[in-house]
Protein backbone atom coordinates (compact mmCIF):
# COMPACT_ATOMS: atom_id res chain seq x y z
CA UNK A 1 0.00 0.00 0.00
CA UNK A 2 1.58 3.05 -0.65
CA UNK A 3 1.64 6.15 1.38
CA UNK A 4 2.39 9.93 0.53
CA UNK A 5 4.06 12.13 3.55
CA UNK A 6 3.23 15.63 4.66
CA UNK A 7 5.92 18.00 6.40
CA UNK A 8 5.76 21.71 6.66
CA UNK A 9 3.20 22.10 4.05
CA UNK A 10 5.33 19.84 1.58
CA UNK A 11 3.94 16.38 0.43
CA UNK A 12 6.39 13.89 -0.85
CA UNK A 13 5.67 10.13 -1.89
CA UNK A 14 4.11 7.98 -2.52
CA UNK A 15 6.28 5.34 -0.95
CA UNK A 16 5.64 1.58 0.22
CA UNK A 17 6.09 0.41 3.81
CA UNK A 18 9.35 -1.10 3.27
CA UNK A 19 10.41 2.66 2.05
CA UNK A 20 9.07 4.10 4.92
CA UNK A 21 10.60 2.03 7.15
CA UNK A 22 14.01 2.25 5.52
CA UNK A 23 13.70 6.41 5.45
CA UNK A 24 12.94 6.29 9.05
CA UNK A 25 15.87 4.45 9.91
CA UNK A 26 18.52 6.89 7.49
CA UNK A 27 16.92 9.61 9.27
CA UNK A 28 15.15 11.14 5.92
CA UNK A 29 11.79 10.82 7.18
CA UNK A 30 10.79 11.47 10.45
CA UNK A 31 8.38 9.44 12.92
CA UNK A 32 6.40 12.83 13.67
CA UNK A 33 5.81 13.48 9.87
CA UNK A 34 2.42 12.54 8.41
CA UNK A 35 1.61 10.27 6.29
CA UNK A 36 -1.30 9.19 4.55
CA UNK A 37 -2.47 6.08 2.27
CA UNK A 38 -5.15 6.23 -0.43
CA UNK A 39 -7.04 4.12 1.45
CA UNK A 40 -7.55 6.65 4.54
CA UNK A 41 -9.06 10.07 4.59
CA UNK A 42 -6.95 11.12 7.65
CA UNK A 43 -3.31 12.43 7.96
CA UNK A 44 -1.81 10.50 10.82
CA UNK A 45 1.75 10.20 12.68
CA UNK A 46 4.27 7.89 10.89
CA UNK A 47 4.79 6.35 14.03
CA UNK A 48 1.58 5.03 13.95
CA UNK A 49 1.67 3.62 10.75
CA UNK A 50 4.74 1.94 11.41
CA UNK A 51 3.72 1.01 15.03
CA UNK A 52 -0.30 0.89 14.41
CA UNK A 53 -0.77 -0.38 18.12
CA UNK A 54 1.36 2.51 19.60
CA UNK A 55 -1.32 4.75 17.70
CA UNK A 56 -4.43 2.90 18.34
CA UNK A 57 -5.96 5.97 19.98
CA UNK A 58 -4.90 8.63 17.52
CA UNK A 59 -8.12 8.90 16.09
CA UNK A 60 -8.18 12.38 15.23
CA UNK A 61 -7.74 13.62 11.48
CA UNK A 62 -4.67 15.79 11.26
CA UNK A 63 -4.35 18.49 8.82
CA UNK A 64 -0.86 17.91 6.68
CA UNK A 65 -0.36 21.37 6.70
CA UNK A 66 0.13 21.23 10.21
CA UNK A 67 3.84 22.08 11.44
CA UNK A 68 4.63 20.25 14.66
CA UNK A 69 6.30 21.91 17.57
CA UNK A 70 10.20 22.27 16.81
CA UNK A 71 11.11 19.56 19.39
CA UNK A 72 9.94 16.43 18.11
CA UNK A 73 12.23 17.39 14.82
CA UNK A 74 15.45 17.23 16.57
CA UNK A 75 16.96 14.29 15.74
CA UNK A 76 20.66 13.01 15.85
CA UNK A 77 22.76 14.09 12.84
CA UNK A 78 21.53 11.23 10.42
CA UNK A 79 21.16 13.02 7.25
CA UNK A 80 24.51 14.61 7.43
CA UNK A 81 25.66 11.01 7.27
CA UNK A 82 23.89 10.32 4.07
CA UNK A 83 25.88 7.72 2.25
CA UNK A 84 25.09 10.09 -0.94
CA UNK A 85 27.56 12.86 -2.45
CA UNK A 86 26.19 16.25 -2.75
CA UNK A 87 25.13 16.90 -5.81
CA UNK A 88 27.46 19.41 -7.71
CA UNK A 89 26.88 23.25 -5.81
CA UNK A 90 28.42 25.92 -8.60
CA UNK A 91 25.74 28.46 -8.59
CA UNK A 92 23.62 28.45 -11.91
CA UNK A 93 24.27 32.06 -12.71
CA UNK A 94 27.95 30.90 -12.61
CA UNK A 95 27.35 28.45 -14.99
CA UNK A 96 25.48 30.55 -17.26
CA UNK A 97 28.24 33.12 -17.40
CA UNK A 98 31.14 31.06 -17.52
CA UNK A 99 29.36 29.10 -20.61
CA UNK A 100 28.64 32.63 -22.13
CA UNK A 101 31.98 33.38 -21.82
CA UNK A 102 33.49 30.11 -23.28
CA UNK A 103 31.23 29.77 -26.28
CA UNK A 104 29.15 27.18 -24.57
CA UNK A 105 32.34 24.66 -24.08
CA UNK A 106 31.44 25.23 -20.59
CA UNK A 107 27.64 24.36 -20.64
CA UNK A 108 29.09 20.69 -22.49
CA UNK A 109 32.20 20.34 -19.15
CA UNK A 110 29.07 20.74 -16.80
CA UNK A 111 26.87 18.70 -18.57
CA UNK A 112 30.02 16.14 -17.85
CA UNK A 113 29.89 16.82 -13.89
CA UNK A 114 26.88 16.73 -13.33
CA UNK A 115 26.08 13.29 -14.83
CA UNK A 116 29.21 11.46 -13.34
CA UNK A 117 27.53 12.26 -10.22
CA UNK A 118 24.27 10.97 -11.15
CA UNK A 119 25.97 8.39 -12.33
CA UNK A 120 27.76 7.78 -8.68
CA UNK A 121 23.96 7.88 -7.23
CA UNK A 122 22.23 6.16 -9.99
CA UNK A 123 24.58 3.76 -11.09
CA UNK A 124 21.65 2.35 -13.83
CA UNK A 125 20.96 6.25 -15.45
CA UNK A 126 20.78 6.27 -19.22
CA UNK A 127 21.82 9.49 -19.09
CA UNK A 128 25.71 8.73 -19.19
CA UNK A 129 25.84 6.92 -22.28
CA UNK A 130 22.92 9.34 -24.24
CA UNK A 131 25.93 12.08 -23.11
CA UNK A 132 28.63 10.47 -24.69
CA UNK A 133 26.84 10.18 -27.78
CA UNK A 134 25.92 13.42 -27.47
CA UNK A 135 29.73 14.55 -26.85
CA UNK A 136 30.59 12.67 -29.97
CA UNK A 137 28.71 14.19 -32.15
CA UNK A 138 29.27 17.80 -30.83
CA UNK A 139 32.50 17.08 -31.56
CA UNK A 140 31.86 16.02 -35.40
CA UNK A 141 29.93 19.08 -35.91
CA UNK A 142 32.92 21.09 -34.47
CA UNK A 143 34.88 19.63 -36.96
CA UNK A 144 32.38 19.93 -39.84
CA UNK A 145 32.38 23.97 -39.04
CA UNK A 146 35.90 24.35 -39.10
CA UNK A 147 36.21 22.70 -42.15
CA UNK A 148 33.71 24.77 -43.42
CA UNK A 149 35.32 27.93 -41.82
CA UNK A 150 38.72 26.41 -43.64
CA UNK A 151 37.44 26.22 -47.39
CA UNK A 152 35.49 29.43 -47.18
CA UNK A 153 38.79 31.14 -46.25
CA UNK A 154 40.10 29.97 -48.75
CA UNK A 155 37.67 31.11 -51.94
CA UNK A 156 35.49 28.06 -52.13
CA UNK A 157 31.99 28.02 -51.90
CA UNK A 158 30.45 26.20 -48.98
CA UNK A 159 28.39 23.74 -49.26
CA UNK A 160 26.37 21.37 -46.86
CA UNK A 161 26.44 18.20 -47.44
CA UNK A 162 24.00 15.58 -46.16
CA UNK A 163 26.18 13.54 -43.86
CA UNK A 164 26.38 16.76 -41.99
CA UNK A 165 23.13 17.75 -42.02
CA UNK A 166 22.56 14.12 -40.55
CA UNK A 167 25.13 14.69 -38.00
CA UNK A 168 23.83 17.74 -36.42
CA UNK A 169 20.28 16.32 -36.96
CA UNK A 170 21.66 13.62 -34.81
CA UNK A 171 22.77 14.92 -31.75
CA UNK A 172 20.29 17.34 -31.49
CA UNK A 173 18.44 14.40 -30.62
CA UNK A 174 20.61 12.79 -28.65
CA UNK A 175 20.76 16.01 -26.60
CA UNK A 176 17.21 15.50 -25.90
CA UNK A 177 17.38 12.00 -24.58
CA UNK A 178 20.50 13.14 -22.56
CA UNK A 179 18.50 16.27 -20.57
CA UNK A 180 15.31 13.71 -20.49
CA UNK A 181 17.42 11.05 -18.90
CA UNK A 182 18.75 12.96 -16.76
CA UNK A 183 15.36 14.18 -15.29
CA UNK A 184 14.40 10.87 -14.84
CA UNK A 185 17.55 9.84 -12.90
CA UNK A 186 17.14 12.91 -10.72
CA UNK A 187 13.50 12.55 -10.69
CA UNK A 188 14.14 8.98 -9.43
CA UNK A 189 16.74 10.11 -6.87
CA UNK A 190 15.19 12.76 -4.60
CA UNK A 191 12.09 11.08 -4.91
CA UNK A 192 13.57 7.88 -3.73
CA UNK A 193 16.72 7.13 -1.97
CA UNK A 194 16.87 10.82 -1.11
CA UNK A 195 12.91 11.53 -0.47
CA UNK A 196 13.06 15.74 -1.33
CA UNK A 197 10.09 15.86 -3.75
CA UNK A 198 12.13 17.16 -6.96
CA UNK A 199 9.74 17.94 -9.73
CA UNK A 200 11.17 19.08 -13.21
CA UNK A 201 9.51 20.34 -15.72
CA UNK A 202 9.44 18.87 -19.21
CA UNK A 203 9.70 22.36 -21.14
CA UNK A 204 12.22 23.85 -19.08
CA UNK A 205 14.09 20.51 -19.53
CA UNK A 206 13.79 20.57 -22.81
CA UNK A 207 14.80 24.65 -23.57
CA UNK A 208 17.27 24.89 -20.64
CA UNK A 209 19.07 21.03 -19.77
CA UNK A 210 22.12 21.59 -17.07
CA UNK A 211 21.48 25.12 -16.25
CA UNK A 212 17.70 24.01 -15.23
CA UNK A 213 19.19 21.16 -13.31
CA UNK A 214 21.69 22.92 -11.53
CA UNK A 215 19.17 25.84 -10.22
CA UNK A 216 17.49 22.98 -8.57
CA UNK A 217 20.22 21.10 -7.41
CA UNK A 218 21.59 24.53 -5.38
CA UNK A 219 18.17 24.55 -4.31
CA UNK A 220 18.57 20.69 -2.77
CA UNK A 221 21.77 21.34 -1.52
CA UNK A 222 20.33 24.15 0.60
CA UNK A 223 17.79 22.17 1.96
CA UNK A 224 20.26 18.97 2.81
CA UNK A 225 22.22 21.82 4.77
CA UNK A 226 18.95 22.88 6.43
CA UNK A 227 17.85 19.42 7.70
CA UNK A 228 21.45 18.06 8.66
CA UNK A 229 22.08 21.64 10.68
CA UNK A 230 18.19 21.16 11.91
CA UNK A 231 19.47 17.19 12.91
CA UNK A 232 22.64 19.09 15.49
Amino acid sequence: MPYHIAREGQTYGPYTLEDLQRYVASGNVLLTDLAKSDDSPDWVPVAQILNPAAGATAAVPISPDYTPPAAPYIQPAAYAASPYPDPPNLHWALVLLIGICTCGVFFVIWDLVQVLWVKRVQPQTKAMPYFIAYAIGSFLNVGASMGTSAAIMNGAHPTSSPVSALISLATLVLLILFRFAMKASLEQHFNGPEPLGLRLGPVMTFFFGGLYFQYHLNRLNEMKRAMAYRGY
